[in-house]
């Protein structure tokens, strides 16, 4: 029977904290597997597979050919491949308005600061096979990878026991732009990506759900390769008043506990009529289902309705618990929607049940579990970018600012930083700050170089950018630097560390 319990109970509290993955039960097998592929390549890829999934695969086995992913296509049907397709273009539409641009922010003094966004070369996607397909865990993974631009898509998934990769996966695979495709699961796969083998070269990333063994192994190459994130079972949170159906209530939250024994499905209400109607109705549904066993342990040991005081409380209650999917099945949801921050996806109102999120309406489905939504985020393109930092100073700006420097790094005791500052000043004529500026001192002329830099763009609040929606295109001759008075603060009492002389020409100074 699922726990029914009141908002002013310690059972609650215990509710709220008791969701973290414990991983320790098998960090010592995962790292045994992790050295084993790591030291022994293929080898051991196959060997590990053999003992774990009883799958017996020679090194050749592992790609999956362009023409095994051909014949899938024939063995899907034509309302899947539709449905597939209609998935697709949803999100990467919506995957797409996440892209940002490359900028620069060109001062009047010829100094050019800015920031370049570039995606990662090579990233591995786990998709979690076998008996089972997950056809929608391919698309949430790979699309966001294209749309950023990642030039080469790795996806490992486990084959069934005959060898074969489920066509459905395959074929989403072909449709979302995956590059290469390897028939390998559990923890030696993620090995095999972020170390490489002999047939597998390892990546940058690696993103997707797993088992408990994936995702412990996961966080054992991280800082060898970078991770999405430590995912958990699945869970959703259902804030409802009167005007939520019983039997739209009952079938959201079946439709997570049905993932996974311990996905956790919950009901914060302050409607005590709704908590009977929709306590019954889940036994009455339960019935019907092909996972029953299931979907009937997750609600017995992991679901609750919570009884509230208000609405207000309820919303609190859901805030606190960061779910992954919240569900606001309220007669006015979007009034509640900026209290509820902390969630993986908030689904409006009464007709955006969870599984759209799940398969077509665009956004991501990866998303934060077990309260991380209070500080990750799903998915998306940023994943699979990355942001390097441009710096080009003029010597008038280094004559006006290097001094500052040498301060601070004399501060610090790093005497070689200021000294690196300092010679530079010492080279430089007394009035350098008086003449006209010139080009960046990068060297060079960056209106007829920068312009090469894929999407780049000036800074939106720059003077003088030109209207491009959302930011400013720069092109060959995009004209003038704008005029921008630049102003600096907080540095007026910078000469007063002991530490600091004003002992050098032109007033700079040197570390005692």
């Amino acid at each position: 029977m699922i726990r029914l319990i009141r908002s002013t109970d310690k059972a609650l509290d215990d509710l709220l904290q008791k969701r973290t993955i414990d991983l320790e039960k098998v960090e010592d097998s995962v790292k045994e597997i992790i050295n084993s592929v790591r030291s022994g390549g293929d080898e051991q890829l196959c060997t590990i597979t053999a003992r774990f999934d009883g799958i017996r695969l020679a090194p050749a086995d592992l790609p999956v050919s362009r023409d095994e992913i051909q014949a899938a296509y024939g063995k899907v049907n034509a309302d899947f491949l539709t449905a597939l397709r209609t998935a697709v273009r949803n999100i990467y539409h919506y995957h797409s308005r996440q892209l940002r641009n490359s900028w620069i922010d060109p001062q009047p003094d010829g100094t050019l600061l800015g920031q370049l966004l570039t995606p990662l070369r090579r990233v591995g996607i786990y998709v979690p096979g076998g008996k089972a397909s997950y056809p929608s865990s391919v698309l949430m993974n790979a699309i966001p990878a294209a749309v950023a631009g990642v030039p080469e898509i790795v996806m490992v998934t486990p084959p069934d026991r005959s060898g074969s990769v489920n066509p459905h996966t395959l074929v989403a695979a072909a449709e979302a732009g995956v590059t290469e495709i390897y028939r390998a699961g559990g923890a030696q796969a993620v090995a095999a990506l972020a170390y490489g083998t002999q047939t597998i070269a390892r990546v940058d990333k690696i993103t997707g759900p797993g088992n408990i063994y994936v995702t412990a192994a996961k966080r054992q190459v991280f800082g060898t390769v970078d991770i999405d994130m430590l995912a958990g079972p699945s869970e959703v949170l259902i804030v409802a008043d009167e005007s939520a159906r019983p039997d739209y209530v009952a079938a959201d939250m079946l439709a997570q506990a049905e993932h996974d024994e311990l996905a956790s499905a919950i009901l914060v209400t302050p409607v005590a009529e709704l908590a009977d109607q929709v306590q019954q109705e889940l036994y009455k549904q339960l019935k019907k289902l092909s996972r029953r066993t299931i979907a009937e342990k997750s609600i017995n040991q992991r679901g609750a309705i919570i009884l509230t005081e208000n609405l207000a409380q309820a919303v609190e209650i859901a805030a606190s618990f960061a779910p992954e999917h919240l569900e606001l099945l309220l007669a006015e949801p979007y009034r509640w929607l900026g209290s509820v921050n902390n969630a993986g996806a908030v689904f409006l109102g009464h007709y955006s049940p969870e599984p759209v999120g799940d398969y077509i309406a665009g956004p991501n489905h990866v998303l934060p579990t077990g309260g991380t939504a209070r500080f990750f985020s799903p998915l998306n393109v940023d994943t699979f970018m990355k942001k390097t930092s441009l710096i080009g100073y003029t010597p008038q700006k280094l004559a006006r600012f290097g001094k500052h420097a040498v301060t601070l790094a004399c501060m610090e005791g790093l005497d070689a930083h200021a000294a690196s500052v300092q010679f530079r000043l010492d080279s430089l004529p007394g009035d350098i700050e008086k003449t006209a500026p010139g080009t960046s001192g990068a060297g060079g002329n960056y209106t007829t170089a920068l312009h090469k830099l894929p999407a780049l763009v000036m800074n939106e609040n720059t003077p003088g950018a030109r209207n491009v929606p959302g930011m400013t295109s720069l092109k060959p001759g995009f004209g003038n630097l704008p005029q921008k008075r630049e102003t600096v603060t907080g540095v007026n009492n910078i000469n007063s560390f002991n530490h600091f002389q004003n002992e050098s020409r032109n007033g700079r100074g040197k570390c005692k």
